[in-house]
């Protein structure tokens, strides 16, 4: 299992961009699928975008043309390039990681970096 850290959050001004991280440590992420979800008080947990370790990308349709997800496998990191926020997209974003064959129920999660877009 990975161990999953999130950097890059803050305050954000609607239409502003910002770049999450999610670095790992352990060994072999570059065969994990892992994924950026979020969270608000009070609702579930979302999913948001995914990456393969084929580097096969997927976008929940809300986020789909203004987020991008991409990870840097030297680096064991996975990124989040969020552009033209809008004041729904504030929460918690968090990391997680996905064994190859897995089920999820050995899944890692970070402790997630709060975004938050306001004027």
């Amino acid at each position: 299992q990975l161990q999953l850290v999130e950097f890059g959050g803050g305050l954000v001004q609607p239409g502003g961009s910002v770049r999450l991280s999610c670095v790992a440590s352990g060994t072999d992420f570059s065969i994990y699928a892992m994924s950026w979800y979020r969270q608000t008080p009070g609702m579930q947990r979302e999913f948001v975008a995914g990456i393969t370790s084929g580097d096969l990308a997927n976008y929940a349709t809300s986020v789909k043309g203004r987020f991008n997800i991409s990870r840097d496998n030297a680096k064991n990191t996975v990124y989040l390039q969020m552009n033209s926020l809008k004041p729904e997209d504030t929460a918690l974003y968090v990391c997680r990681s996905r064994r190859p064959y897995s089920d999820g129920r050995d899944d890692s999660w970070g402790q997630g970096t709060q975004v938050t877009v306001s004027a």
